[in-house]
C-alpha cells in the first residue's frame, strides 16, 4: 500500500501499489494530484548526481596538459619549465638544442645550446594555433622574437606535444624556410650555410610519442 497525503488539505489516504504515478483528486478538498511512486522516489533519492558536461575546450586543455606532462617529464632535450591555468593555457618550454643566435657586431652567427618558448593557448584554441614567441635569443628565418611561425601548418586535430617536438624541429634547423621568411638575414644565412645545417640532428620526439 501506498500511504500519502494530499499535498493541499493533508488528508492521509492509503493506495493500491498499482496506482503509483497515476492522477486523483482528493475527496475532501478536490485538489488534483499525482500519487507517488515510492519505489521512483526511492531511486532518485540513492542515484548519483548527473556530472555537469565539460565544455569541449576545457576538455582539451586537461588533456593537452596531461599529455605534456607525460611527454617530457624524462625527456632531456624538451622540458616543461612552467604551466599557467586551472587547466593550463600558458606554457613555458625549455629546448636543450644546439641553434644559432645573433651578436650584435659579429659577422657571422654563434652557437646556443638552451632556448625558452612561450606558448598561449589563446581564447580560440583549438580552432586556431597557439601564440608562441621565444624568450631567448635566436637566429633563424621563420622565428622572431614575437612571433614562432607556425600558424600555416596548424589544424585543430594537431596535440600540442606534437607542436611542441615541431618548433624543437624547427630550433635546430631541422625544418626551415627559407622562401616565406621573418628574418631574411638569417634565411639568406642558411641558404648560403645549408651543408652546415642541421645545428643538432637528435630526435626532438620523445619515445612516448612513438
Amino acid at each position: 500500500m501506498i500511504d500519502f497525503h494530499c499535498p493541499q488539505c493533508n488528508a492521509l489516504f492509503s493506495v493500491a501499489d498499482n496506482l503509483a504515478g497515476r492522477r486523483a483528486r482528493c475527496k475532501k478538498c478536490q485538489t488534483p494530484f499525482t500519487i507517488p511512486d515510492p519505489v521512483r522516489q526511492e531511486q532518485m533519492a540513492i542515484a548519483p548526481p548527473a556530472e555537469a558536461k565539460i565544455p569541449p575546450r576545457i576538455r582539451r586543455l586537461k588533456a593537452d596538459a596531461e599529455q605534456m606532462a607525460q611527454a617530457f617529464e624524462d625527456f632531456p632535450v624538451i622540458k616543461i619549465r612552467k604551466m599557467e591555468g586551472t587547466p593550463p593555457e600558458l606554457y613555458e618550454v625549455e629546448y636543450f638544442v644546439k641553434s644559432l643566435e645573433r651578436i650584435p657586431g659579429r659577422k657571422e652567427p654563434v652557437e646556443r645550446d638552451y632556448h625558452l618558448v612561450e606558448i598561449q593557448l589563446i581564447s580560440d584554441y583549438p580552432r586556431m594555433g597557439p601564440k608562441c614567441k621565444m624568450l631567448t635569443p635566436i637566429f633563424h628565418p621563420n622565428i622572431e622574437p614575437a612571433t614562432i611561425c607556425v600558424g600555416d601548418h596548424w589544424t585543430a586535430g594537431e596535440r600540442l606535444v606534437d607542436l611542441v617536438v615541431r618548433i624543437g624541429e624547427m630550433i635546430a634547423f631541422q625544418a626551415y624556410n627559407i622562401k616565406s621568411p621573418l628574418d631574411a638575414e638569417a634565411a639568406m644565412w642558411a641558404d648560403l650555410h645549408a651543408r652546415e645545417l642541421p645545428t643538432d640532428d637528435r630526435n626532438m620526439r620523445p619515445p612516448e610519442l612513438d
